[in-house]
């Protein structure tokens, strides 16, 4: 037993001391004989046996794995001190305050200090009263971090129901906060997405529920339903207003989210939407008078055959959306609530150059945000009168609008971007004038000044230019001597857009943080997103691919310097750019990410996810998904780059065995030498609010890519 001990400390030295080229020794990982055939071909899986998380073999293979890598990651130089210098200019920070609701002349946040794990919830009377401290989470549940997953305050501003979860879990526990006394009522909901807001005498919310509630079990997300809960009353009591259960009529799917709710700047009805992760949008409503005669008899507002994506608001007579019918770069169009008639919908703002991101209402004012996928601009709606005029905005980059008091033209707009801290912004609709918001601190952060941003495009594989953007040091060498980190999403049309981060902290060392912008996301539009998507998919890491290679090329990096990284859908990208390019990257993580296409939709979260990457059951859906399998396009013998996968354990978005498959093809396959290896988070999910948890786990993912491009604040010293 000793010599084995000295034996893998060895091994371990030799590794970290030569990461290039040593080996280290795995944990044992079987094959089975597992297949599936569809349409005439056949598919070998033979990892398939890691699906079973609940299996003591697999939940103690999972556990080497994870065991090796955190003692590889904690003797890597630097990786300590990456943690403490975020922590350090965390505590820097401003408070940050998220999710500002107004009700009643409440306004209702959650607050979270600089330095401090997890937020608290606060309210003040008034936008200028006194701060009152209403809940401490730490309070909750003794010995567990809890974090404010969700709140909605009840229109009257005396009672907030509120989600809270541990571990990155997502799912919430409900509970009723009553204001006037900053205590939990009895009422327990569990498990739940989180509340959809209160009727209209706020004695009762809307909530979502399922039908089993073991939130590991495959069926979690099967046949979610929004159920209505009157505050003291039992909870077996709570009735289905929206369902396919109780609406068999509407043909909402096992796979299908049904969300109802009142808006509460536009009472008169009870919307309904269906969702899955298909942007478009499905909804139906009644009269809200029918809540009190379920079951609901519900209409069609729209159908996803009517193109409306981003955003839709009420006003008088007329429903307002953002639709890319005949507008790959989107148009807001209005039609008749009473009459809803799509197809023959009035513009009310043509198409743009740059693309309609969201959409945010005030007592008269529509607020529609742009972006070209770097800059955002605001234009202001006027209902009275149908004015159109573009905001001037106090600084450049990306823009958020929220406007919490409906009753007022009052807003609150933040501003960001990759090297500048985002501020807040009071905004006057009536004026179009700003001052700093009562919720703004400025702050500097040391170093972040001598950092500088590119945004270039990049000729892609056939001809198209990729947005590419590039953070580093003023007056870096130009001769491939950098180690570079590039990262890239390209799914569901989300756009990543310019946003400021204290791990960005890594560019102070030398490195270079760079984005692509690949096809998949929606920076370019409607037809920019479509054509990252499903058949199209393989644009999405080939343009990740350019990006890499226009680094190269320009001496920004070199292939033994340059790291790659994709979280969740980015895990598509990641894990086929290294399965096809593997010779141009040096390292890649694989964050929490999609690396076996092929088996998602036999994952709890993967049925809602069958309109984004398709079904193994169409035949056209069935290639795709082959294309984006990263665990499929595994070859032996080939000489990868060093690997980290990344899992949440409590994750209910990627299951860790896709990652986990994915390493374990490449160590069986692999003849780089380099590393692979498995990291498990087991106090965390998909992502988490605890800055602890998410400072520890990227932290580890940055050394990781730092070291295997040779960055010299994190090399072993001999």
């Amino acid at each position: 037993m000793l010599m084995m001990k000295r034996h893998a400390a060895l091994v371990l030295s030799l590794l970290l001391a030569a990461p290039t080229f040593a080996q280290l020794s795995y944990p044992p990982t079987k094959t089975v004989d597992a297949s599936d055939t569809y349409f005439g071909t056949t598919y070998k899986d033979p990892y398939r046996w890691l699906e079973d998380l609940k299996a003591p073999d697999v939940a103690a293979w999972f556990k080497a794995q994870a065991t090796l890598t955190d003692g590889v990651l904690g003797k890597i130089p630097g990786r300590e001190a990456l943690m403490k210098e975020w922590a350090a200019l965390d505590k820097l920070r401003a408070a940050r305050y998220t999710d500002i609701s107004f009700e009643n002349g409440r306004v209702f946040y959650k607050k979270t200090l600089g330095g401090e794990n997890v937020g608290k919830f606060f309210y003040r009377e008034g936008w200028t009263g006194e701060e009152k401290l209403l809940l401490d989470p730490g309070t909750y549940k003794p010995g567990v971090t809890t974090t404010i997953q969700s709140f909605s305050p009840s229109l009257d501003g005396h009672y907030v129901v509120m989600g809270f979860s541990s571990g990155g879990a997502e799912f919430s526990e409900l509970r009723v906060l009553d204001v006037d006394h900053a205590s939990l009522l009895p009422d327990i909901i569990y498990p739940s997405y989180g509340p959809g807001g209160w009727t209209l005498d706020s004695k009762s919310f809307f909530y979502d529920a399922g039908k089993v509630t073991d939130i590991k079990s495959l069926d979690i997300e099967l046949n979610r339903k929004t159920r209505i809960h009157t505050v003291g009353a039992p909870v077996a009591a709570d009735i289905d207003i929206f369902s396919n259960e109780v609406n068999p009529e509407l043909g909402i799917a096992a796979k299908e989210f049904p969300q109802a709710s009142i808006d509460e700047s536009y009472p008169d009805y009870v919307f309904g939407s269906v969702q899955t992760v298909q942007n478009e949008m499905r909804i139906y409503y009644a009269p809200t008078s029918a809540l009190a005669h379920a079951p609901v008899k519900w209409d069609s507002l729209c159908q996803t055959s009517d193109n409306l994506v981003r955003g839709i608001a009420f006003h008088g007579d007329y429903v307002y959306a953002v639709t890319h019918t005949d507008a790959p770069r989107y148009k807001l169009v209005r039609t008749s609530v009473k009459h809803p008639d799509w197809a023959h919908a009035e513009t009310v703002i043509p198409e743009a150059q740059d693309s309609i991101q969201s959409l945010n209402k005030s007592k008269d004012f529509l607020f529609v945000d742009y972006s070209n996928g770097v800059v955002c601009r605001l234009v202001k709606y006027a209902f009275a009168t149908g004015k159109i005029s573009e905001v001037a905005l106090p600084a450049s980059g990306t823009v958020d609008v929220s406007c919490p008091d409906w009753h007022t033209n009052r807003c609150i707009v933040t501003i960001t971007s990759w090297i500048v801290p985002t501020t807040l912004y009071d905004y006057d609709g009536d004026s179009d004038s700003f001052t700093k918001s009562i919720f703004n601190t400025d702050v500097t952060y040391p170093g972040f000044d001598r950092m500088v941003t590119e945004e270039v495009e990049v000729p892609g594989h056939d001809g198209e230019m990729i947005p590419l953007s590039i953070i580093h040091l003023k007056g870096i060498p130009m001769d491939g001597s950098n180690s570079c980190i590039l990262e890239g999403y390209g799914a569901y049309g989300i756009s990543i857009t310019p946003y400021f981060s204290v791990l960005r902290s890594v560019v102070l060392h030398g490195a270079i943080y760079a984005y692509a912008h690949p096809r998949g996301g929606s920076e370019k539009g409607e037809a920019w997103y479509k054509g990252g998507f499903k058949e199209t998919k393989p644009n999405t890491w080939k343009d990740f691919i350019s990006c890499a290679e226009y680094l190269v090329k320009k001496g920004y990096t070199s292939p033994k310097k340059l790291g790659g990284t994709g979280t969740s859908a980015g895990g598509i990208l990641i894990s086929r750019a290294i399965t096809e390019r593997p010779d141009l990257f040096a390292a890649a993580v694989c964050n929490v990410g999609c690396a076996n296409a092929m088996r998602m939709e036999f994952s709890s979260n993967g049925p809602v996810n069958i309109p984004e990457f398709g079904t193994v059951k169409d035949p056209a859906d069935c290639k795709a998904l082959y294309e984006m399998d990263g665990v499929a396009h595994v070859k032996q013998g080939v000489s990868y780059p060093a690997l980290m996968g990344v899992g949440g354990w409590n994750d209910p978005r990627v299951m860790p065995w896709e990652p986990g498959k994915f390493v374990a093809a490449v160590q069986n396959a692999s003849s780089s030498g380099r590393p692979v290896l498995m990291k498990i988070n087991y106090d965390d999910g998909h992502f988490t609010e605890e800055k602890i948890v998410t400072f520890k786990n990227f932290a580890g993912q940055f050394a990781f890519l730092l070291w295997q491009t040779g960055n010299k604040d994190f090399q072993p010293v001999n």
